[in-house]
């Protein structure tokens, strides 16, 4: 039997699939957990940190032992969706998520606009305008807008809203060295209005 399909998304609301269903992942505080190991993805977050970034408010005994039972929850829920080896592991200072390569959609957009910014700068405009065009359609809303409000969400939301912004904007460009220039009018009044002090909108 195949191994279930994972997929992370974070450029919206955050929200898991597997073999392309939604899958719970708790409550706020679990999730904002998920969250903070994503932006790290296979890379250690310190248990300091996910205190810091969690429980502000909580003493030092009572806060790790929140995140050890938020961090065993969602071990559970891994397990439950059917993931052939442990996916949220212990390495010191702190914890580590493993992502596999295509997982996560944040990897995605970032390996797109990589190949299109090289596809922009080698002269070919049509492939770059096609791949960060794809790169833009990866985003379902606003970064982590379910979690905007947790302490750590408001600095990752401005972050993220920046490295799409860049994309737009480059994807314009290529558009724009298109001939496409008539066609971006009604678009690129709607970001001058959404995004008044960003000039590239407004030339």
């Amino acid at each position: 039997m195949p191994a279930s399909r994972l997929e992370f998304r974070i450029l919206g609301p955050l929200s898991v699939r597997v073999d392309g269903s939604p899958v719970a992942f708790g409550g706020p505080k679990q999730r904002a957990l998920l969250a903070l190991l994503l932006l790290s993805a296979n890379r250690i977050v310190s248990r300091d940190r996910l205190v810091a970034e969690l429980f502000p408010e909580q003493s030092g005994n009572s806060a790790d032992h929140a995140l050890r039972n938020h961090v065993s929850r969602l071990r559970k829920v891994f397990a439950a969706v059917g993931s052939d080896e442990p996916r949220l592991a212990a390495r010191a200072p702190g914890y580590l998520l493993r992502v596999e390569p295509g997982e996560l959609d944040l990897e995605r957009f970032e390996q797109l606009v990589s190949e299109g910014r090289e596809a922009l700068g080698a002269g070919r405009t049509e492939a770059a305008a096609t791949l960060l065009r794809s790169a833009e359609q990866l985003w379902e809303g606003r970064p982590f807008a379910d979690l905007e409000f947790e302490p750590f969400g408001r600095l990752e939301v401005e972050r993220l809203e920046e490295r799409r912004l860049a994309a737009v904007e480059e994807r314009i460009d290529a558009d724009l060295a298109l001939g496409r220039q008539l066609a971006l009018v009604p678009e690129l009044e709607t970001l001058a209005a959404e995004h008044p002090f960003r000039e590239h909108f407004r030339a």
